[in-house]
């Protein structure tokens, strides 16, 4: 039996409790819509309500508190929600103007779409009760939510006495359908997130919590007959000037360069279910700025997520089980072209770009590095994927980075079986080809120097191998990966090669009743890593015990206990027996989160114990405190304020104490345009008695601010104009001296034909 099937076999026994939808019909219309959230449309009163009569989370399939209704209708070219939502005190609901996709812990209605029909992926649309959008893509085989995914789309909300209402239009032109099919069935669920003492997720459906997957129980979709997308080319003309100015000191002089660029994105629907990007000139930068990390007495590489749109379209058909593609490599491309698209059981995607830079990551077994190359690069990846069946996934991806006498292959295959309801295997297989320049190794230092000058060609391979079991009370999973001394994957973002890991662990669940915490779990893992010659790297074992309850709280607390690897003493070697000292590390930690009243969420990090000091090679004791609040005075202004203290003691003394301070503050005037402040200051300060190496400074200290207004009238129709600067002071400089500043406009609009 499928899981599809299954999840279908079960939901009667669930429907005994709950006169739930079966399936949504839709009701077809000729009449025009004005999305303003008054449903005073007549033909609404044609469509049959659907009432969201189950609450799915934190309680387990009980009758929901509220009344919400819906309704569902289309043209055959748009796809059309209303929704009613009931509230016996409107006064209490959470309701704020923010950015798209900043909304969650308002009030929400959400939709989820599953055009496949097959359970692997969905489509998840939610509005508050202002109107502001929230749009993401969950894909059931890797387990991730992303919502860098932006379609346009239309929605209409208002705030009544009686609750809210929202009213919804989603163009069939922002989906991957198949229009073969001349009557489809897909998946659905109508969704309500209603935030008060707990937030409790209500649904047109219950949820089997014994089941590993969540879209395969999603509700039939029907009356899709004879669906057509319409205005399926997309032409974004872009405009960006920009003035940078930069300096080493405050004795140096200003170096400054103007920039004007004029680009274009174009997206074209060839059919409804296979989609081309391209962009010529393109306009990479990024408004948003990177949250800040705090790098220090780390050995890898920090990680940064991609944001820019031409990547973002589609980009859930490239997911592997590994991290294979990482955009944030490309920096500054020419141009670029994707197809993609996906019929029946089959989803291809193909990505070709030049970069006018060469960025990858070096990867090792202690640790990782950044690595350029001074020329530009053609870059290609391919992707394929096959649902053979509810229960077999299969797939195949190639990636190709050339430049001058550099090059980088890679050939993967990755899949997964379902082997019942509750138990699913994951697998991946790559080989990689790779020859560096000859003058690679003598920018790099360390690992890298090391990795990047050992041999004229690199071939090796990478596979890794989970199984899991998960149902409502308990889960278990096991994994193994191993990785070649000479495995690359540059247009990607694995920082640990030369490596063979294995893990194992569980958990159990409770669900009190009446109490103030509604789930408590308990969990733990042990695992262990080697190089390839059978040296140590790493074990540890750690339990954790978390739970959720009422004011949206959550808490996680864990202790664990590791014996790691330090620095390598002879940087000449890759040895590790003899060469990088272990250190037996006992640690633990706390994190608290909670709602105490409606317009403030406040977040705290406690961990505390042994962590080794990496530039000394000897063990300490860390404490690293991060508190966090996310407050709203008014429905308009947002302030997101984030301090991150840490201290490292070692036999001498305190060898460092570093602060991260995060401030976000902005003042959003409507749905579509806002006012932002950004800065991010940090501060280390070392005694530099303590240190048994030169190259350090005794007081870093750094702070980027950015002032940016933003018109947003969808996704792609932007205006922004903003002022960013940067100032930064160590042991050479007398106080934070201003080194970069720029000015900066971007218009963009998008056509739709």
């Amino acid at each position: 039996m499928t899981r599809s099937q299954l999840a279908l076999a079960t939901l009667p026994a669930l429907m005994l409790a709950f006169p739930v939808f079966p399936q949504v019909q839709l009701t077809h219309t000729d009449q025009a819509f004005t999305i303003d959230g008054n449903l005073d449309e007549p033909q609404w009163a044609k469509a049959t309500p659907i009432e969201l009569i189950v609450e799915t989370s934190p309680n387990e399939n009980t009758p929901a508190p509220v009344k919400t209704f819906a309704y569902a209708m289309t043209d055959g070219d748009t796809l059309y929600f209303a929704f009613d939502a009931r509230d016996p005190d409107a006064s209490a609901i959470r309701a704020n103007l923010s950015d798209r996709d900043n909304a969650w812990g308002d009030d929400m209605i959400g939709i989820k779409l599953d055009p496949s029909g097959q359970g692997r992926l969905a489509y998840q649309f939610f509005v508050n009760p202002y109107g502001v959008q929230e749009d993401s893509i969950e894909n059931e085989l890797t387990g991730d939510e992303s919502d860098a995914w932006d379609g346009i789309w239309q929605t209409g909300a208002k705030i009544t006495e009686r609750g809210f209402q929202v009213e919804v239009a989603l163009p069939l032109r922002i989906l991957n359908f198949d229009d073969t099919d001349p009557n489809p069935t897909w998946g659905i669920e109508l969704v309500r997130f209603y935030p008060r003492s707990e937030t409790h997720r209500l649904s047109i459906a219950p949820l089997d919590r014994n089941l590993a997957c969540t879209l395969c129980q999603m509700v039939p979709l029907t009356g899709l007959k004879d669906l057509k997308a319409s205005q399926q080319l997309q032409i974004t003309p872009t405009l960006t000037a920009r003035q940078d100015e930069k300096r080493r000191n405050d004795k140096s002089p200003w170096s400054k360069e103007d920039e004007v660029d004029v680009g274009m994105d174009i997206r074209w629907g060839i059919t409804p279910d296979t989609l081309l990007n391209a962009t010529i000139n393109p306009d990479f930068s990024q408004v948003e700025a990177d949250s800040g990390q705090l790098d220090v007495n780390t050995t890898f590489a920090l990680f940064f997520p991609e944001k820019r749109p031409f990547y973002l379209d589609n980009a859930d058909l490239f997911d592997t089980y590994e991290s294979l593609i990482h955009t944030r490599n490309l920096a500054e491309p020419e141009y670029g072209v994707k197809l993609s698209g996906s019929r029946q059981k089959h989803s291809f995607g193909i990505l070709q770009t030049k970069d006018e830079q060469t960025n990858f990551l070096m990867p090792g077994n202690l640790g990782s590095s950044l690595a350029s190359l001074g020329d530009d690069s053609q870059n290609f990846a391919g992707r394929y994927r096959y649902n053979y069946s509810d229960d077999l996934t299969i797939g195949m991806l190639a990636t190709a980075r050339t430049s001058g006498d550099y090059h980088n292959y890679t050939l993967a295959t990755d899949g997964r079986i379902d082997f019942s309801a509750q138990d699913y295997l994951t697998f991946v297989l790559i080989g990689s080809d790779t020859q560096y320049p000859d003058d690679l190794a003598a920018s790099l230092s360390g690992e890298a120097r090391l990795r990047a000058e050992s041999k004229d060609d690199l071939s090796g391979i990478s596979y890794e191998v989970g199984l899991n079991h998960e149902e409502r009370d308990w889960n278990a999973f096991a994994s193994y990966r191993h990785a070649d001394d000479d495995f690359r994957a540059d247009l990607g973002f694995i920082d640990t090669v030369d490596s063979a890991k294995a893990i194992i662990g569980g958990g159990y669940n409770w669900y009190p009743t009446g109490h103030f915490f509604n789930k408590l779990r308990v969990s733990g893992d042990v695992d262990r890593t080697e190089n390839n010659a059978g040296e140590l790297i790493e074990q540890e074992a750690e339990i954790y015990f978390s739970g959720n309850g009422k004011w949206q709280s959550y808490f996680h607390l864990y202790v664990g206990d590791r014996e790691r690897r330090g620095r390598r003493e002879n940087a000449d070697s890759l040895a590790i027996d003899g060469n990088a000292p272990l250190f037996d590390e006992t640690y633990g930690g706390l994190t608290l989160e909670f709602t105490p009243i409606g317009n403030l969420d406040v977040d705290v990090d406690l961990d505390i114990g042994d962590e080794i000091d990496f530039a000394n090679n000897q063990l300490g004791e860390s404490i690293e405190i991060n508190p966090a609040i996310n407050w709203r005075p008014v429905s308009q202004l947002k302030l997101k304020l984030e301090h991150l203290w840490k201290q490292l003691d070692v036999d001498g003394g305190t060898l460092f104490t570093a602060n991260l301070t995060d401030l976000r503050l902005s003042w959003q005037f409507d749905v579509y345009s806002f006012l932002r402040l950004t800065a991010i200051y940090t501060d280390i300060e070392r005694d530099l008695s303590l240190y048994t190496r030169p190259g350090y400074d005794a007081d870093e200290q750094s702070l980027e601010a950015e002032l940016l207004y933003g018109y947003k009238l969808n996704p792609q129709t932007v205006f922004y104009l903003g002022y960013a600067d940067g100032r930064f002071d160590d042991d050479n400089l007398d106080s934070l001296t201003q080194t970069n500043r720029s000015v900066f406009a971007k218009f963009s609009y998008a056509w739709l034909l």
